[in-house]
């Protein structure tokens, strides 16, 4: 009798090692009508999978290691701890009865007659004085819940670098070419 060996054909991806990042504390998937218990059930957590993973935690924070000075490190220290107590739940609430946090007051966006400009001022102080600093781009990001949002953003910044504004188009195909 002649044994075929097992190359791990009975096992998820063929045995190999695949290594998958997120963040549990993130939003649950979205599924279109579906109930509490049907979102909850898709999660990665309730797949047939999830018994072969593994969860590794990563335990040092490389924006504190990059932190210019130490006031900024302790800055990012303080947010790192706010944040993780929020994802832990264990960050006070105001309400006992419903889960209603506080954000503190240096997360917020300053309530001037321009809301777009006191959140493009928090995340790109002195924009035009960096504009050719690529590390000052790499650091910072402006997140958005939607497509015209994002517009809006980028629209509104592109308004506040000085200099003349170009356009430029493509096409898919060159005209007159009868093959493309």
């Amino acid at each position: 009798m002649k044994t075929i060996a097992n190359f791990g054909y009975d096992r998820p991806f063929g045995g190999k090692v695949v290594v998958l990042g997120g963040d549990f504390r993130q939003i649950l998937p979205v599924i279109s009508k579906g109930s509490q218990a049907s979102i909850v059930g898709s999660t990665v957590t309730s797949s047939y999978l999830w018994k072969y993973c593994k969860v590794m935690k990563l335990t040092v924070n490389m924006r504190l290691r990059s932190a210019s000075s130490s006031a900024s490190a302790a800055e990012i220290r303080e947010f790192a701890e706010w944040i993780l107590k929020v994802g832990d739940g264990t960050v006070d609430t105001i309400d006992e009865d419903e889960t209603t946090i506080e954000i503190p007051s240096n997360l917020l966006i300053g309530q001037g007659p321009d809301p777009l400009l006191e959140l493009v001022n928090f995340a790109y102080p002195d924009l035009v004085a960096n504009l050719e600093n690529d590390l000052y781009f790499q650091e910072r990001a402006i997140l958005a819940p939607t497509l015209e949002s994002v517009e809006q953003v980028n629209n509104y910044m592109l308004s506040k670098i000085p200099g003349v504004e170009r356009e430029y188009l493509s096409y898919e195909r060159m005209s007159g070419n009868k093959h493309a």
